[in-house]
């Protein structure tokens, strides 16, 4: 499935809208005071199908993926020198390691061995525009939520850096 994922700059809070080829699917609104993130992903009927909550006081950037109001996966900013690594620990051995070249925004999710999602940021968009496909049988919800908090952090570290 291909979706485009567009991260609003000129917000008040956080606000993703996620496309398909044939018209909306997921909205992510984040909360206007909160300590860390805290979005809620919505279908176009306003149902709540993930919640996204930083974890504040952690060593590395992690945050809660929650379906139900349960813990469902964790996102992780892993250690690395030159490419950004992350890592969807979902239950059960089938996590997901996310790699690739942040610097020209292009990235990969690889479950056992095999790449089952491909991201790419439009460059010439002023607000964050990604494209993400995504192969059938895959966790679309936990994988774009993914994508989501990894825009976060890369905005925030480039935030700090300047």
């Amino acid at each position: 499935m291909l979706y485009m994922l567009r991260h609003k700059l000129w917000s008040a809070r956080d606000r993703f809208t996620i496309d398909t080829e044939s018209g909306p699917a997921f909205q992510l609104v984040g909360k206007v005071f909160s300590w860390g993130d805290d979005l809620s992903m919505q279908d176009m009927h306003g149902n709540e199908v993930a919640r996204v909550e930083q974890k504040v006081l952690s060593m590395r950037p992690t945050y809660r993926l929650l379906r139900d109001g349960e813990e469902y996966a964790r996102i992780i900013k892993e250690w690395s020198w030159f490419k950004k690594k992350f890592t969807l620990d979902v239950p059960g051995p089938n996590d997901y390691f996310i790699t690739g070249s942040f610097w020209d925004h292009e990235f990969v999710f690889e479950r056992e061995a095999s790449v089952v999602a491909r991201v790419s940021r439009d460059l010439w968009q002023l607000d964050d525009v990604y494209g993400v496909q995504i192969d059938e049988g895959e966790d679309d919800v936990a994988i774009l939520a993914t994508v989501v908090v990894i825009d976060l952090i890369c905005d925030d570290e480039e935030h700090r850096s300047m």
